[in-house]
């Protein structure tokens, strides 16, 4: 038996959605322990997906394009995580099971060959990289020929862009908070699609903007384990580019909810790609709590939701076999 036990992920921004240089995407964030997906596999005659989530379907789709000719294997999903939140659960679920097909029948893919084949990191390549090595990571995008749109991952064929930089994340207190699941409007498929063709190119200015961010606050501030510097940093991303207008489409609780936390005394506090999962951070574990509680008091006034305290992952998924 097969177990695989993959990170979610932090979608902070993507970088430059305007590609008059030639390149488009680009893509910031952090891979984090909690919610994560855990799985086991067996070899059978079949494919058999047992335990009920929503991810199940695209497990299947997974194990069907992994899978040599006329093999089975038999998924029980352990632990999953929600669809369409901002945790990158597709990314995660699919690249859980090809891992797993891959280990099973000795496929020797790499995790950039098994995303290739199940067709993720199109547009952001953050969740391909926190399943591979965690940590925080900034990946470089596509030449904009070669995806020839501005589109999301589920739309676009593309392989993961380069990583230009991993570094280990600091061992910070990371608050996230999760809306009620009537609130899961997290744009997605066609929906997703419309919104990239109806927002881009994003002006040249703001993807500057954040390129400038990223390259001169954000990176050097995880070199030198600046809370502030990069809680700065968080703060700004939310105002321009992309993000921006991500934010812009959520219901006004959960931008009220960033702007809480940010003016509750996190370091920084953002919403994870389309949201509506919002994060924050802090480097005590008191202030931390008193953060969880303000969050959570917020929720249970407004749209409802939980809101936890996680850690980054730096390992990325753990594989192993019992």
């Amino acid at each position: 038996m097969i177990k695989v036990k993959s990170p979610s992920r932090i979608h902070m921004s993507l970088i430059d959605m305007n590609a008059e240089l030639g390149r488009v995407d680009g893509g910031v964030g952090i891979s984090i322990d909690y919610p994560h997906v855990v799985i086991s596999a067996e070899i059978d005659d079949d494919i058999k997906i047992i335990g009920s989530s929503m991810l199940a379907p695209r497990m299947e789709a997974a194990a069907r394009i992994l899978l040599p000719h006329g093999e089975g294997v038999r998924i029980t999903i352990e632990e999953d995580m929600p669809l369409h939140v901002g945790c990158g659960s597709g990314t995660q679920a699919s690249l859980s099971v090809a891992a797993a097909v891959n280990k099973l029948y000795d496929l020797g893919l790499s995790v950039r060959e098994m995303a290739i084949a199940v067709g993720r990191g199109g547009t952001s390549g953050i969740g391909v990289a926190s399943f591979e090595k965690g940590g925080f990571i900034v990946d470089g995008g596509h030449k904009f020929v070669d995806k020839g749109s501005f589109s999301p991952s589920s739309a676009s064929r593309t392989p993961p862009g380069p990583v230009l930089f991993r570094e280990d994340f600091p061992d910070w207190e990371i608050i996230l908070a999760l809306p009620g699941e009537n609130m899961y409007i997290g744009a997605h498929d066609a929906q997703e699609v419309d919104i990239f063709r109806k927002e881009c190119p994003i002006p040249l200015q703001e993807a500057q903007a954040v390129a400038h961010i990223v390259l001169m606050n954000m990176m050097p501030a995880i070199l030198e384990r600046d809370i502030e510097g990069f809680g700065q940093a968080t703060n700004r991303l939310q105002t321009i580019g992309f993000k921006k207008r991500e934010i812009q489409l959520q219901h006004q609780s959960v931008r009220d909810l960033i702007e809480l936390l940010q003016d509750s005394g996190a370091y920084g506090a953002g919403m994870s790609s389309f949201g509506p999962v919002v994060y924050a951070f802090t480097d005590n574990p008191e202030d931390a709590a008193y953060l969880k509680e303000d969050a959570q008091a917020f929720l249970d006034s407004t749209i409802g939701g939980k809101v936890i305290i996680t850690k980054a992952n730096n390992t990325g998924a753990l594989i192993w076999e019992e």
